[in-house]
């Protein structure tokens, strides 16, 4: 497919995703299989005008004076893929399945609008509602902050010490361009690239079948870290998933204890048992949700909740979730990571440590919620996550957000990694 093809594709897609308020990876898997001549190729340059679109979608709409779809692709391929107006024009000349010309006043439009005119959850790109939110946690830097969730992400990988080496990975992904990670100790990242680049398929490749690697965020990887897991010790993954944070942990832990991994939907936690049987993981007990965990209470050295949020800090890898978001949906999460809160902590011991961690950017699911829960709880109190991060990454340039570094907050403008919240409380003996 040429270009316009490209195009055409990408604002039908888009259209379809706004009409029927559809998740973008429903809507590209429809239309790959509606549209079968479609190769590798031009799938991934479809998906990524529009995710382009989406991340950046109400800054593209202002300066283009339009947020239709027709728009919103004219104006990634303007400012995110580096062809000017003039170019693509020339380009589409003489393609037979390029869309319709853009409009003359939306032309007029970007040559004209400057974008440090726009209102100020324009220049963030991020719905207005939560701008309130984004003042309160970074301050002055709130723009620069919400507007780093607009870029592309990268692929990062976590080395499983349990098979491997950060120098064996590297070496084996030498081939898609892979390099070490900035922060974490054992993460390898592949850049996001750029225009219609598409990011290597690894799960194809031999070392991931070996169980040498696994995909997981940088942040990720950094606040497992922060968890600070020694082997031998009891742990309760109260939130596990799909098991990221469970074999990270796994792995720190050499292998030694025991991880109890557990979550309420075991459609979530299906994933687990092949990816601990890939990992070579053998102090992993998953529980579903009906098991009884009553033998476990009193007795974890930590328990870890990975609790359900907003996801704002995932917001460069699922656009469309920035856009869906409401209030209501916010006061719900605060309420259910309330509940998390209650019923992990009795499983916390004497001198244990109960540890708090979304992936969301504010600061009502984040600071409030652990300040809170130590309020209501005297028998806890917060710990410093900061010191922990001093010996670990002290020494690096990028450093997280914190008021008091007993919590921290990292997001891709201050990390280079998605947005995590971690708190740790112990229990006092």
């Amino acid at each position: 497919m040429r270009l316009g093809g490209r195009m055409a594709a990408a604002i039908e897609i888009l259209s379809d995703i706004e009409k029927r308020k559809r998740p973008v990876g429903d809507a590209l898997k429809d239309w790959g299989l509606a549209h079968r001549f479609a190769g590798s190729g031009d799938r991934a340059a479809i998906g990524n005008i529009v995710y382009d679109a989406l991340r950046q979608k109400l800054s593209h709409g202002y300066l283009m004076d339009n947020d239709s779809s027709q728009a919103l692709v004219h104006a990634v391929l303007y400012r995110q893929w580096g062809i000017n107006p003039e170019q693509l024009v020339a380009q589409l000349q003489d393609d037979r399945f390029a869309p319709e010309a853009l409009p003359q006043t939306n032309a007029d439009a970007f040559a004209t609008r400057n974008l440090a005119d726009a209102p100020q959850h324009v220049q963030a790109d991020i719905p207005e509602w939560i701008q309130f939110a984004f003042e309160e946690n970074f301050a002055d830097e709130w723009i620069a902050e919400a507007s780093a969730f607009s870029a592309r992400p990268p692929l990062d990988l976590r080395v499983n010490t349990l098979k491997s080496t950060v120098p064996k990975t590297l070496k084996a992904l030498s081939k898609i361009g892979a390099e070490e990670t900035a922060l974490s100790r054992f993460g390898v990242r592949v850049a996001a690239g750029e225009g219609p680049s598409r990011l290597p398929n690894v799960t194809a490749e031999a070392g991931y079948q070996k169980g040498w690697f696994e995909v997981q965020d940088e942040g990720s990887q950094i606040v497992s870290d922060l968890i600070f897991a020694q082997a031998g010790e009891q742990i309760l993954d109260y939130c596990a998933g799909g098991g990221g944070k469970t074999l990270a942990l796994s792995a720190a832990m050499d292998n030694k204890g025991q991880i109890h991994s557990w979550d309420v939907d075991k459609s979530r936690l299906a994933p687990i048992f092949e990816r601990i049987k890939r990992a070579g993981t053998r102090n992993v007990q998953v529980h579903d949700a009906g098991s009884d965990l009553a033998e476990l209470a009193g007795r974890m050295d930590r328990v870890v909740i990975d609790a359900p949020c907003t996801g704002t800090g995932t917001w460069r890898r699922r656009p469309e979730t920035k856009w869906k978001l409401t209030l209501k949906t916010l006061e719900e999460r605060v309420l259910q990571q309330q509940e998390v809160l209650a019923s992990a902590a009795p499983y916390v011991r004497p001198g244990g440590f109960l540890i708090y961690i979304t992936c969301s950017v504010l600061p009502q699911e984040n600071e409030a919620q652990v300040y809170g829960f130590c309020e209501d709880n005297s028998d806890f109190e917060l710990v410093s996550v900061g010191e922990v991060w001093q010996d670990l990454f002290g020494e690096s340039p990028l450093q997280p957000w914190s008021a008091d570094m007993k919590s921290i907050t990292l997001t891709p403008a201050s990390t280079n990694t998605d947005g995590f919240f971690i708190a740790v409380m112990q229990r006092k003996t």
